[in-house]
């Protein structure tokens, strides 16, 4: 007796599973780690499913499956999975990213647990070189009584961080450059906690094909990876209260470098913290001798 249902499918084509499978092995030739992860991924935001419902659902039709297909092409190009979906998973929250902003890292979560720890009750906390807005965003949510200052200079990432900010009332967002002595000028002295991840990737450092997609002012920067941090450290030491905190990312190569120009500008209790792959990842210091 023929089994009706396995017809039934197969006359229908292949499923999500199938596709899914598909494409894992597919990303996975073009050099894609985690590949079945970002496969999944793309499948559930093309049949607007849930993991769960994705196992047990109809075949798509062409056009889900086309769509699909497309997006898979576009990762195995090594476009960005964030690019593709429009958002990227950060702590506690989505982040609406694409062409023009820097796609914010795990790594950087890190540095959110820092400064949820350090800020007090009702903190005054300003998130320098913000991009698309996500250490701010993400404070705001876990921290409601914060009080957060988010300050973009480029153009095109205010606009993103704007469109993720924009309904959260204890966010300013300004546009401006977070190290000019002018910005923010009005808070100097009286700031709790100031944290970043700016730019600070060395121009000659090779970087994974995904990167080249951020921008360019977002991730490199002169002096060796260390202009803008310099320059933030000078602009943090006014914002901050005595004994005010300041944490930011930079390169692994940059931890004693950034100790040492944290030590000359007047810093103390400055410490290096290492990522979840024990890499030296940010470093943190407090305002005063």
């Amino acid at each position: 007796m023929p089994n009706v249902w396995r017809d039934k499918v197969s006359n229908k084509g292949p499923d999500w599973s199938d596709l899914t499978r598909a494409a894992a092995s597919r990303l996975a030739e073009c050099g894609i780690a985690g590949a079945r992860v970002d496969a999944e991924l793309l499948a559930l935001h093309v049949s607007g499913l849930t993991r769960s419902s994705l196992l047990i659902a109809d075949p798509p039709d062409d056009g889900a499956r086309v769509r699909f297909e497309h997006l898979v092409a576009r990762r195995c190009a090594r476009e960005p999975l964030q690019h593709l979906t429009g958002s990227a998973a950060f702590r506690r929250t989505e982040v609406a990213v694409g062409p023009g902003v820097f796609v914010p890292r795990p790594e950087t979560e890190l540095l959110v647990d820092w400064a949820l720890h350090v800020a007090p009750d009702r903190g005054l906390v300003i998130d320098a070189c913000t991009g698309s807005g996500a250490i701010a965003k993400a404070l705001a949510e876990e921290r409601p009584e914060l009080r957060l200052w988010a300050i973009e200079v480029d153009e095109d990432a205010y606009d993103w961080a704007d469109a993720n900010v924009a309904d959260n009332g204890n966010v300013a967002l300004i546009h401006a450059d977070a190290t000019a002595s002018g910005t923010l000028s009005e808070l100097d002295g009286t700031v709790d906690v100031v944290v970043s991840n700016p730019p600070y990737v060395p121009a000659d450092i090779d970087v994974a094909p995904e990167v080249h997609w951020d921008p360019d002012h977002a991730v490199f920067a002169e002096d060796n990876g260390l202009a803008v941090i310099s320059e933030l450290v000078e602009r943090a030491r006014t914002w901050l209260r005595p004994q005010g905190h300041l944490g930011f990312e930079h390169d692994e190569t940059h931890a004693d470098e950034v100790r040492a120009r944290l030590r000359w500008a007047g810093y103390r209790d400055i410490e290096t913290h290492t990522d979840l792959t024990n890499r030296p990842r940010y470093t943190t210091a407090v305002n005063g001798p």
